[in-house]
């Protein structure tokens, strides 16, 4: 049986807000609209791995279905849902699932063939995409908060991260977990990368674990950070291999921390981020939580995303920041990229920091605007190629037109934008060197799509 062998309806009825014939103005660029969205917040994002032909891209929510649990009148079913991103742009839906509680995290197996769940119903399940079922594989005493897909060479197990204090391995084929771990708090993150896992926890715990033989905790690390963990992402070395990771937090702070540094006091170091003025200490500043890290699976640099409703770029082995985004009109609160770096996903919305009056409406649209591109590499010499025309490849600029360095315009974004996939054209040659004068291609992107959401801030790590 094809992946998604069985039809679920998903994108069959309904009609998207973007497909109205109002005259608002949430989409004035005209972006492709992206079919069937969720219509409540998207709390968590992953791509396919690359095992799976194409681009899928899995999207848990707090959107119910207007149906109410046949046993219990009182429990909603939310969803999951799975659409396919041609490198045109366009999106296809494909299945969606429920849980009765908001989904807070998602991830693929390494064959593509199977998508995990995590949800505040204290529940983890497994869905087939080959034949659109779930079963549930995980139990909790407390919402479970993190979920990842483990493959060693010798087991395979699903591990989840809750709200009870326990970090727990499963056998998809046993309701009994492999092995339980006590954690010293309520688990707020996690990320893995064989044979490497980290988990963050509430009063700013950091615990790394091997997971080379069977799972067992390797070091406890005083935390880099002076408040709340919020995000953490695993990255790796040249050789392929996890070697550190970066940490976020409410306070508009990313610590990079290696795990054998040779210099600890010089390789480790933090960096502010996501603050109303930057790093300009003489004005007071509005400063915003972290929402998520994710690093280019081929280039290593590294994307943030945060509450004041922009994401940035970096390059931390030269310490610097390659690109920030024009503002957004609510806060972002997820990213991801997908398994060539060529796609970058995002989800934004309002996190509830100002009262419930000013929820906005979620929307749900894709746009391939060739009239900016950008790109996610950077140079050799650590300047990022987007600061500068110079060294745009002839090839290039032929194909997407030639516009005089001298006269092009810095693009704007959206402002209604909130779950955005970049589809990206990265420059993989050489850059040759060019004249001042001479004509330049624009960045290299092929366009953006957006998935509007509202965003509940208590299930991103919680408060208190």
């Amino acid at each position: 049986m094809s992946l998604f062998g069985t039809t679920s309806g998903f994108g069959t009825s309904g009609t998207s807000m973007f497909g109205s014939t109002s005259t608002d103005n949430h989409n004035p660029m005209k972006d492709i609209e992206v079919t069937s969205s969720p219509d409540d917040s998207i709390g968590c994002l992953s791509f396919s791995p690359p095992t799976l032909p194409g681009n899928f891209l899995i999207a848990g929510s707090w959107a119910n279905d207007g149906k109410n649990d046949v046993k219990n009148q009182n429990i909603q079913r939310r969803k999951v849902r799975c659409w396919e991103v041609q490198d045109s742009g366009q999106t296809i839906p494909k299945a969606q699932q429920m849980h009765t509680g908001p989904v807070l995290d998602v991830c693929w197996s390494d064959d593509g063939s199977k998508v995990f769940t995590a949800s505040c119903d204290k529940t983890a399940k497994m869905w087939d995409l080959n034949s659109n079922q779930a079963i549930q594989i995980a139990q909790h005493d407390a919402p479970v908060k993190t979920i990842h897909w483990i493959k060693a060479p010798n087991y395979s197990c699903v591990m989840t991260g809750s709200w009870d204090k326990t970090l727990k391995f499963w056998d998809t084929r046993s309701s009994n977990p492999m092995m339980v771990l006590q954690l010293p708090e309520r688990c707020y993150c996690a990320d893995v990368i064989y044979p490497m896992a980290v988990v963050a926890t509430a009063e700013r715990g950091l615990i790394v674990y091997q997971l080379e033989n069977q799972p067992s905790e390797f070091r406890r690390i005083e935390s880099p950070l002076k408040h709340q963990h919020r995000c953490v992402a695993i990255f790796k070395d040249k050789q392929n291999k996890p070697t550190g990771f970066a940490l976020g937090s409410i306070e508009g702070r990313v610590a990079i921390h290696y795990i054998n540094p040779p210099n600890p006091a010089k390789d480790n170091f933090t960096f502010k981020c996501h603050r109303s003025n930057g790093t300009n200490t003489s004005a007071p500043q509005d400063i915003y939580a972290v929402n998520g890290i994710a690093f280019h699976p081929v280039h290593g640099t590294l994307a943030t995303v945060g509450s004041d409703g922009r994401f940035s770029f970096w390059d931390k082995d030269a310490r610097t920041k390659l690109k920030t985004s024009e503002q957004l009109d609510q806060p972002i609160s997820a990213c991801c990229f997908n398994h060539n770096g060529n796609i970058f996903a995002y989800a934004s919305s309002y996190d509830w920091s100002k009262a419930s009056a000013l929820l906005v409406t979620p929307h749900l649209a894709v746009t391939v605007d060739t009239a900016w591109r950008r790109e996610l590499t950077r140079k050799e010499t650590g300047q990022s190629r987007w600061e500068s025309c110079a060294g745009r490849p002839t090839s290039v600029a032929a194909t997407f037109g030639l516009t005089p360095c001298s006269s092009r315009q810095t693009p704007k974004w959206p402002g209604n934008a909130v779950l955005c996939v970049l589809v990206c054209e990265l420059l993989q040659s050489p850059l040759p060197s060019r004249g001042p004068t001479e004509p330049c291609a624009p960045d290299p992107c092929e366009g953006r799509l957006c998935l509007s959401w509202a965003w509940t801030r208590r299930c991103l790590g919680g408060i208190g």
